[in-house]
C-alpha cells in the first residue's frame, strides 16, 4: 500500500531532522577526535558518520534506485558493519586505521546520499511504496542507535588521554528540591502481555506480543544511585566472591575492577569522568558504567536481585517516556527532580536498567528478510537485555518495549540498574 503525500512529507522532514543531529554532535570534535578507537568495542566517530550512511546507500538506494550512482564502489568494504550475507567488510578491531577517506569526504558523503533519498522520496509524491518508506524509517532507527554509540565511544576515547577534554560544556539546571528515597512498589503479576502491538516502528526483535506468566514481584521506585554503591564497596563487594557469578568473578580478578568504569578515588572522594569533564560525583545520581556481573552482585549482596525484562516492561508500560535524554545535552545521569505522581522515577533516559533476562527471540518472531534479518537476530546468544534507554539515547528511540542488549562484561555504555525482589 503506498504511503500518503502527507506522510512522505513527514517523513522526509525526519529523515532530514534525525541525519542533522549526527553532524551537530561530530562538530563538537577536532577530526583528530575523529579517527581515534581506544579498544576494540568502540568506533572513531568518522566510522559511524559514514555507516550510517552506507546503510540509507546500500538497503534504500542501491536497491531501489536504478538511476543511484554509488558515492565510492570501495566504501561497500570499508563501512559494511557485520552484513556477511552483503559481502567481507574491513575488521571491527581495525576501524581506527582508518585515516582516509577525511572527514571532508565523509561529509561529502553524507551529502550524496542525502540529496538522493530525498529525491527518491519525492519522485514518489502520493504514491511512495511502503517497503521504501519502511527501510527509511529503519534507516533512522538504526542512525539513532548510533548517535548513542557516537557519544558513548567518545566518551571512552577521551577518558584514556590525561588531558581529559570535555566534549560539550556543563550544563546548569535550576531544579526543585531532589527526592530519591527509594520504595518498593508491589506489581500482582498474574499472566500479562509484553511486546510491541500498534501502527508505529518497532523492531523485529520486540514483536510479536505474547503472553507470559509473572508471579507477584516487588521493583524498586528509583534506579541504584551511586551513593548506594559506594557503601557496596566499602563493605568490600569486589573482593567478596560470593556475590558474584563465576564468570563475573572471574572477570573481576582479570580486569582488577574495584569500582564503576570512570570513578577515581582522592583524598577528597570520589570523581567520575563526564562528557563535559571529571567532576566530583554526585551520590544521589544513579550509578552507570557498570557490567550486568556488577549490577548481579549488587543486587546479590542487597539481598535483592535484577528484574525480568518482562517485569521491567510490564510495570513500566503505562509510564510517561520522558525524562534526561540527549536532547538536553547534558551527556550525564542527573538527580530525580522528577514531580509527576508515577511510582517509579527515571525510568526513561538517564541509563539504560539492565535485567537479568537473555537476549532471545520471543515466541513466534520471524527475523526480517534478506540481509536485514541480520540486523538483530544473528545476536541472540551471549547477551543481556537492558531496558529504558539513557541520557544518550533520542527520546524519540525508546518505547516502552525497546530491547537493548549486551555481553555480561560490557560496561562502557551508561548502563545501570533498578532491583526486585520477590513478594513473601
Amino acid at each position: 500500500m503506498p504511503i500518503e503525500h502527507a506522510a512522505a512529507v513527514k517523513l522526509s522532514e525526519q529523515y532530514q531532522q534525525v541525519r542533522s543531529l549526527s553532524e551537530k554532535l561530530a562538530s563538537k570534535l577536532q577530526n583528530e577526535d575523529t579517527i581515534i578507537q581506544a579498544m576494540p568495542d568502540v568506533s572513531p566517530p568518522k566510522w559511524h558518520l559514514a555507516h550510517t550512511t552506507w546503510f540509507f546507500e546500500r538497503f534504500i538506494l542501491k536497491e531501489n534506485d536504478s538511476s543511484y550512482v554509488p558515492f565510492n564502489p570501495q566504501f561497500d568494504y570499508l563501512f559494511n558493519s557485520y552484513y556477511e550475507t552483503i559481502g567481507s567488510y574491513h575488521p571491527r578491531h581495525s576501524r581506527g586505521v582508518l585515516s582516509r577517506p577525511s572527514m571532508d569526504e565523509i561529509y561529502e558523503f553524507r551529502n550524496h546520499v542525502d540529496e538522493a533519498i530525498i529525491q527518491l522520496v519525492n519522485q514518489f509524491e502520493s504514491q511512495l511504496p511502503q517497503e521504501i518508506h519502511d527501510l527509511i524509517e529503519i534507516g533512522l532507527q538504526h542512525e539513532q542507535q548510533h548517535q548513542e554509540l557516537l557519544l558513548t565511544d567518545v566518551k571512552y576515547n577521551f577518558s584514556c588521554t590525561p588531558l581529559l577534554p570535555q566534549f560539550a560544556e556543563p550544563k546548569t539546571f535550576q531544579l526543585p528540591q531532589s527526592n530519591t528515597e527509594t520504595t518498593y512498589i508491589n506489581i500482582e503479576g498474574g499472566l500479562v502481555e509484553i511486546g510491541y502491538s500498534g501502527a508505529g516502528f518497532s523492531f523485529d526483535n520486540e514483536r510479536p506480543r505474547h503472553k507470559v506468566w509473572l508471579e507477584p514481584y516487588r521493583l524498586a521506585s528509583h534506579p541504584v544511585t551511586n551513593g548506594e554503591y559506594i557503601s557496596f564497596i566499602e563493605a568490600g563487594g569486589y573482593e567478596q566472591p560470593e556475590h558474584w557469578l563465576s564468570d563475573g568473578w572471574a572477570t573481576v580478578k582479570k580486569e582488577k575492577w574495584k569500582h564503576p568504569l570512570y570513578w577515581r578515588k582522592t583524598e577528597d572522594g570520589w570523581y567520575t569522568f563526564t562528557l563535559t569533564g571529571e567532576k566530583k560525583l554526585s551520590l544521589d545520581e544513579p550509578v552507570c558504567h557498570i557490567s550486568f556481573y556488577e549490577a548481579d552482585a549488587f543486587a546479590r549482596w542487597s539481598g535483592k536481585r535484577l528484574p525480568t525484562e518482562a517485569e521491567w516492561e510490564h510495570a513500566m508500560a503505562s509510564i510517561p517516556i520522558d525524562g534526561n535524554f540527549a536532547e538536553s545535552e547534558c551527556y550525564h545521569p542527573v538527580v530525580d527532580h522528577s514531580e509527576n505522581l508515577a511510582p517509579f522515577k527515571q525510568v526513561y533516559g538517564d541509563v539504560w536498567e539492565w535485567t537479568s533476562s537473555p537476549y532471545t527471540s520471543y515466541p513466534r518472531s520471524k527475523p526480517l528478510e534478506g540481509a536485514l534479518g541480520e540486523y538483530n537476530a544473528k545476536f541472540m546468544c551471549n547477551q543481556i537485555v537492558l531496558r529504558g534507554g539513557s541520557c544518550a539515547s533520542s527520546q524519540s528511540h525508546i518505547r516502552p518495549t525497546y530491547r537493548n542488549f549486551f555481553p555480561a562484561d560490557k560496561r562502557w555504555q551508561f548502563s545501570g540498574l533498578r532491583l526486585a525482589e520477590d513478594q513473601s
